[in-house]
């Protein structure tokens, strides 16, 4: 098992790390930087081609990195995005040469081949905001059942909406909550609709009508601590969804917490004491019980079976903001 896949960690000031025999053994991976170097790069968020497992994207602090040999090296896609901190990625599940940036300064770029070239999109993002002075979009998401639907949420700045494939984007006025974390998409099926799951620090949303109108799970309440952070949905089962936990951004605890009905009610797992707030979540199609997440102060845990038992990995590391992994 540990032999079929490659596990790539994005790290804050230590850059990306991979290992290609289950967290066994780590190498980092190889890149440039023009201004300082590699070592010291910020990756922000990894994503994984969803026809090709040898291909992955890096959102960094300098722009748009690219690897074609599962993580070994990267190059950066030379483009506007070189001026921009990328904090999100989102690939198009049906058509995957149309990916989605998001970036602090808070702004949105489209790439129609395969990150050749890049357009700023127009969609507007505050100057400033409390709490983060420089907005920054920390997460993006296309609906798989209907890709023409994207999503933005921006730190303490709100969520973003385009129906039409990224021509044009509106901002959520329903949502009230502007501090978003994370943006996940369970996609429709059987004639049901696609629901739309936001993640923000003291609570979680959920919508079934393209973001009119919003519901919430009740976390204060429900959940064994409050701070949200990252979601999953498992690739092969849309009713079934993850998410991290903790007792605040800095806090010294956490948890992953699973639901089974797309958001309604979740259940605590039995995840090994992290030392921070569980963060992000990596799935992948090839083996959709392979779930892997992290804490953001560097500690990795893995399950094999769909979230029932967790195991934590020796190797841990600086600040983790993002996690892929992929079939060897």
């Amino acid at each position: 098992m540990k032999d079929d896949y490659t596990l790539l960690v994005g790290t804050v000031q230590a850059s990306i790390w991979r290992s290609d025999d289950g967290g066994d053994t780590w190498t980092r991976a190889k890149g440039g930087r023009p201004k300082l170097p590699w070592s010291e790069l910020q990756c922000f968020d990894l994503a994984v081609h969803p026809k090709d497992p040898k291909v992955v994207y890096a959102g960094t602090n300098d722009g748009v990195y690219r690897s074609d040999d599962r993580g070994a090296s990267f190059e950066r896609l030379d483009s506007a995005l070189n001026d921009y901190d990328v904090w999100s990625l989102a690939i198009d599940p049906v058509n995957p040469d149309n990916i989605y940036a998001g970036c602090r300064p808070g702004a949105i770029f489209r790439t129609k081949d395969g990150g050749a070239n890049w357009e700023h999109c127009a969609a507007e993002f505050a100057e400033y905001c409390a709490n983060v002075s420089v907005p920054r979009v920390l997460t993006m998401a296309v609906d798989p059942s209907d890709p023409q639907k994207i999503w933005a949420g921006a730190e303490v700045d709100g969520v973003r909406r385009s129906i039409d494939g990224g021509e044009t984007w509106s901002r959520v006025e329903s949502l009230a909550e502007p501090d978003i974390h994370f943006i996940a998409v369970s996609p429709g099926s059987n004639g049901s609709p696609s629901k739309v799951i936001t993640s923000t620090a003291p609570e979680v949303y959920l919508s079934t009508d393209v973001g009119e109108s919003w519901s919430t799970v009740g976390a204060r309440e429900n959940f064994p601590m409050t701070f949200c952070r990252g979601l999953a949905v498992k690739p092969d089962d849309p009713n079934t969804v993850f998410l991290g936990n903790g007792n605040s951004f800095i806090g010294d605890n956490g948890t992953v917490l699973r639901s089974t009905d797309r958001g309604e009610t979740w259940e605590n797992l039995n995840v090994p004491r992290p030392n921070s707030p569980m963060w992000v979540f990596a799935v992948n199609a090839a083996d959709p019980d392979l779930i892997i997440g992290n804490s953001h102060y560097g500690e990795l845990f893995i399950s094999e079976d769909n979230g029932d038992n967790w195991n934590k990995l020796e190797r841990e590391f600086s600040e983790i903001r993002s996690l892929a992994w992929t079939p060897n």
